[in-house]
């Protein structure tokens, strides 16, 4: 992707102002991503990107600059002019490289790049095909698909020459269900780190019938009842709520500037003893996993909570100096065109011992949230407000009624001390997770949990 001997002259070039560290990161990405809208194919896309981001750290302060054109006079005039912004007295040292290949994480059984767009189309169509003769009441449907071959080369001026290869294919499917005037939104998009072998483990057909089932359940279904209530969370994509409430507190990006309710909290109870959550990039296959980040760092299996006690935060090399701390494998980026930051992989709270059937039929009154739908939340308060897609009621120790328009409403450190059941059966779910480094693949999940008390939004009768 770059020679040698261009790398090293960019990173003098970067250091000639008298910056302390440059890094360049080298992108070559192979994308399909094909849309089905009622039917029919809406875009089918096959297309390269290709880059180069530069990052020059001065103590505390960065400067990014990126471009795709890597002529190497080009590249070393984007190094002098980004050197100027951080000028200072002295010139930095590049160090010999030593370049290193690690075996890739997550190895590719069938290469996407060997499949044309018509094999492709007809997992759309079977996905699309199996949702519309699902229910009557299937009144649309749209499916998307992508793939990415994404090679990157990550090159300091410490000596790190590292290249790894991430493959990740993704099938997703919505449906809207139409009862009575009124529409009802189903929703399901596995991905993983995977070829075509992907289809070995995910079919369209069920991915369709799925995303059908919850639109029409929750068409059919009366306005959930608003108030204090037990909430139980599914597993996998019940996890979203960790992710969002509470995962995003514990990257460093708002640790370090203290913008976070978990801030200088390290060895301190902040949830549950039932609570165990881990960050691990290193599953093979899975949606958010990789070899190394996206400084180079081989990824590892990050233990955030263990059993209620704060031990780790997600951490890249930067925040990493402000915080006096070392990286954990958690930098990362949507491309060349990023400058990288602390982000999740793959988060989750940890099997317990606790039976699901136990946690329901002790629970008097409550809302089973089978599956979430879109939310917000505010890392420096903790406060999240998320939808529910999937709900049902929970009444005397039983599953009863689905339930639509619920929400659930309250602060990320407030959930965390007040789950008080953790099952055994425990999955993964995925998404894309946007931050300030871009939108990123990451896998989230969890067994089910029960929290005591949370503010459930609906229609009070």
């Amino acid at each position: 992707m770059i020679r040698e001997n261009t790398a090293r002259r960019v990173l003098e070039a970067a250091l000639s102002q008298g910056a302390d560290f440059a890094e360049i990161f080298v992108e070559d990405r192979k994308n399909t991503t094909i849309q089905l809208i009622g039917g029919d194919i809406h875009s089918a896309l096959r297309g390269r990107d290709f880059g180069l981001g530069l990052r020059i750290i001065r103590g505390l302060q960065s400067v990014y600059s990126y471009t795709n054109n890597l002529e190497e006079k080009n590249l070393i005039m984007m190094a002098q002019k980004s050197a100027k912004a951080l000028k200072s007295t002295g010139k930095g040292q590049v160090l010999n490289f030593y370049i290193s290949k690690p075996e890739t994480l997550s190895p590719v059984k069938l290469d996407p790049s060997a499949y044309s767009l018509g094999y492709k189309k007809e997992a759309l169509v079977e996905a699309y095909d199996a949702a519309m003769a699902y229910d009557d009441l299937i009144s649309q449907a749209s499916a998307s698909y992508l793939d990415w071959d994404q090679e990157v080369l990550i090159i300091n001026s410490q000596g790190l020459w590292v290249e790894d290869r991430r493959v990740r294919t993704r099938l997703a499917l919505s449906a809207i269900a139409d009862y009575q005037g009124e529409k009802q939104t189903g929703f399901t998009g596995p991905g993983a780190s995977m070829g075509m072998e992907f289809f070995e483990h995910y079919s369209p057909k069920e991915v369709g019938i799925e995303a059908a089932r919850i639109a029409t359940t929750m068409a059919r279904a009366p306005y959930a009842p608003a108030g204090e209530m037990t909430v139980v969370m599914d597993k996998g994509f019940g996890g979203v709520l960790f992710h969002e409430a509470c995962g995003h507190s514990l990257e460093a990006s708002s640790v370090a500037k203290e913008n976070s309710v978990f801030a200088g909290k390290l060895g301190q109870k902040i949830a549950s003893e039932r609570v165990t959550a881990i960050d691990d990039g290193t599953i093979p296959g899975q949606w958010g996993s990789s070899t190394v980040d996206d400084e180079g760092t081989p990824t590892r299996k990050n233990v955030l909570i263990e059993a209620g006690v704060l031990k780790s935060y997600l951490v890249d090399s930067l925040n990493g100096k402000r915080m006096g701390a070392e990286s954990t494998g958690s930098s990362r980026r949507e491309s060349y065109r990023y400058e990288p930051t602390s982000r999740m992989n793959n988060t989750y709270i940890a099997p317990g011992q606790d039976s699901f059937e136990e946690m329901i039929s002790t629970t008097e009154r409550g809302l089973y949230a089978k599956n979430l739908g879109g939310g917000s939340v505010n890392p420096i308060t903790g406060e999240f407000n998320f939808a529910v897609m999937e709900g049902y009621l929970i009444e005397k120790g039983k599953i009863t009624s689905p339930v639509r328009g619920a929400s659930l409403i309250g602060k990320g450190q407030d959930i965390l001390m007040k789950i008080d059941r953790v099952s055994s059966d425990f999955s993964l779910a995925q998404g894309m997770c946007g931050a300030s480094s871009g939108s990123i693949p990451a896998s989230l999940g969890q067994p089910q949990v029960r929290i005591s008390s949370l503010k459930v939004g609906g229609r009070n009768a």
